[in-house]
């Protein structure tokens, strides 16, 4: 057994609104060619507030790689430890109980990875494994999921914990003026979200099945240029039509255990944007309030990378308790084109069971 439990999620208290954005959009491109089409694609995202670890401001100066990245670090090892806890209470465990650790992030780079340094301050055992995964971009919340079930599954009984820290506006290159990173200059926010897969026990989304899936020949369309003044993100005027490929994927996936798609009880989706769930919801012919925790996380914080995946997992804890048994559907999609995808049930656990390890 793997068991998703509930997600804990911490945003950073400077708050930028989409109309701050604009002007500051205006302001910074003032002239550029390609301003207009990028304001209205802008208001297009239906991003209405956004959290950043500095004020606005400090955001849009370059400091350069080296103190971008001193910065990063400073931020997660601030920001991890609370929403470790909290994750940690949600499902019922304590730190000596994890035996696998999953750090994602894709907006900062450490080595050792921050797991070492949550190992030796927050009361993990020594011989934790640690699983970073640094280069999955969006898709990297569903891997992460995915792993965490894989683990569960080589070894029953153990419990594995998630970390997501994306510091997306340390990311900001305030010299790239192409349409995808204006876009994305108004799309993506920070955000540090953690949840336990437990082995036994628990309440949540019991982890099924699995499955990962590459568009050929599509490496290209969502990357990073890596260079003197740090990471460029890049982004294909084709990426927002990669749903027509990936749905049948995930109609298939479904299919093959037994299960339709169009038919489930809840899905927990990453989307880069309003076109990716739209299109999604027209070909595997579902009502676009299926994506509901989706499309409120994207509305309140924006793009959060990785931790997309977890944040809208969290909403669907704090709705209506699913019926028992409940099927859905946990996807995430990002470079690569890769999509990682999950089917699990809602399931309860009314012995409210906590395995300890000595």
């Amino acid at each position: 057994m793997a068991r998703l439990c509930k997600p804990a999620v911490g945003v950073p208290e400077y708050v930028i609104t989409m109309e701050e954005t604009l002007e500051f959009a205006r302001r910074a491109h003032s002239g550029k060619p390609q301003l207009p089409l990028a304001l209205r694609l802008i208001k297009n995202t239906g991003v209405r507030t956004r959290h950043l670890v500095q004020p606005v401001e400090e955001t849009l100066r370059h400091p350069g790689l080296a103190e971008r990245n001193r910065i990063y670090e400073a931020e997660s090892k601030k920001r991890t430890p609370a929403v470790i806890e909290e994750a940690l209470g949600n499902a019922g465990v304590a730190a000596r109980d994890i035996d696998a650790m999953i750090y994602v992030s894709c907006t900062g780079f450490l080595m050792p990875s921050l797991t070492a340094w949550l190992i030796n301050r927050m009361g993990f055992r020594s011989d934790t494994r640690q699983i970073p995964i640094a280069q999955l971009g969006c898709a990297a919340g569903g891997a992460a999921v995915n792993r965490a079930h894989d683990f569960c599954l080589a070894h029953p009984g153990s419990n594995v914990l998630i970390v997501s820290c994306e510091l997306c506006s340390l990311c900001y290159q305030p010299g790239d003026d192409n349409i995808g990173a204006l876009l994305s200059d108004g799309l993506f926010g920070d955000a540090v979200a953690a949840a336990v897969v437990r082995g036994t026990g628990g309440t949540g989304i019991d982890l099924d099945a699995n499955a990962s899936y590459l568009i050929p020949h599509t490496e290209d369309w969502i990357s990073y240029a890596v260079r003197e003044t740090g990471f460029h993100f890049q982004l294909d005027r084709r990426v927002p039509g990669t749903m027509e490929p990936l749905a049948p994927v995930l109609r298939q996936f479904a299919k093959d255990h037994t299960l339709d798609a169009a038919n489930l009880d809840f899905y927990i989706v990453h989307a880069g944007g309003p076109r990716i769930l739209d299109d999604l919801a027209t070909f595997l012919d579902v009502d676009r309030k299926v994506f509901r925790h989706s499309w409120a996380t994207l509305t309140e914080h924006g793009n959060i990378a990785s931790a997309v995946v977890l944040d809208a997992a969290r909403r669907l804890f704090e709705e209506d308790t699913p019926a028992p048994h409940a099927t859905g559907l946990i996807a995430g999609f990002g470079p690569g084109i890769t999509a990682e995808m999950a089917l699990g049930h809602w399931q309860t656990d009314t012995q409210h069971t906590t395995t300890h390890h000595a």
